[in-house]
């Protein structure tokens, strides 16, 4: 049976929701590059609102499912020494790991904490929506990607963080337990 902390729980429904979304904003952007080429090419009509709602669901399709790929440990990386390593040494690389992915989420979030202010009051040229919208999924993404890192990192701590091989002990959304 699983044994789940609240925060925890409320974590991998975060996540499962990122998923969805992020889902969405695939679809949303799949058939607005679609519609883009249908007009431009049968219509000879440029739609300046449709590239710009495209890359801010890409901006969002990236930065919401990076977390989940954070949490369930499938982030790109190079495994050959962890593979060959001991199981001590190899759980202390994934907590290294995730102490590299807490540090560059809090850099991300320093950084825009000074950029929005200054770009947050800016329009977007097609759709004239203000930046700090257009960028809201990015914090979003940023801040959920602190939140697993802090919690892999907690976990870590106590010693209930999986290895790389030890998938046994994570939960649906590949938190660990």
């Amino acid at each position: 049976m699983t044994r789940e902390t609240p925060g925890r729980a409320s974590l991998a429904r975060l996540v499962q929701c990122g998923i969805w979304l992020g889902m969405v904003l695939l679809a949303l952007m799949a058939f607005l590059v679609v519609l883009q080429v249908a007009a431009r090419n049968f219509l000879d009509l440029g739609l300046p609102w449709a590239d710009e709602l495209a890359r801010f669901s890409c901006i969002g399709l990236v930065f919401l499912s990076v977390p989940c790929l954070a949490g369930r440990q499938v982030l790109v990386a190079v495994t050959m020494l962890p593979d060959m390593s001991p199981k001590g040494v190899r759980k202390a690389m994934t907590l290294i790991a995730d102490l590299a992915t807490l540090a560059f989420a809090a850099l991300m979030l320093w950084s825009f904490a000074e950029f929005l202010p200054r770009a947050g009051k800016f329009l977007t040229p097609a759709m004239q929506v203000p930046n700090w919208i257009y960028y809201s999924l990015a914090l979003t993404g940023s801040l959920f990607l602190a939140a697993v890192a802090l919690t892999r990192v907690v976990s870590a701590l106590r010693g209930r963080l999986p290895g790389a091989a030890y998938h046994d002990n994570r939960d649906e959304t590949g938190l660990p337990i």
